[in-house]
């Protein structure tokens, strides 16, 4: 059987949430609350990093134009 959630993080990543989680323990009700709050933490920056890269992938595009749209223009009599 096959379970229906794959584990897309790398083994230092997993490391690093597991330590996080111990050092923050003591700021949170339950060992459970603190997982929930650093799970949250890494779900924003998930959302942050892939924003970036679209922004980059966006910014990245236009430069290239923009770049063409220059070298036309000079190549034009």
């Amino acid at each position: 059987m096959t379970s229906k959630t794959t584990n897309k993080f790398s083994p230092e990543v997993l490391d690093r949430a597991v330590r996080m989680v111990l050092d923050h323990k003591r700021e949170h009700a339950s060992r459970w609350a603190a997982i929930i709050s650093i799970a949250a933490k890494l779900k924003a920056l998930e959302r942050e990093n892939r924003e970036l890269r679209q922004a980059n992938d966006i910014l990245r595009k236009a430069s290239a134009y923009f770049a063409q749209a220059e070298l036309d223009r000079r190549h034009k009599p």
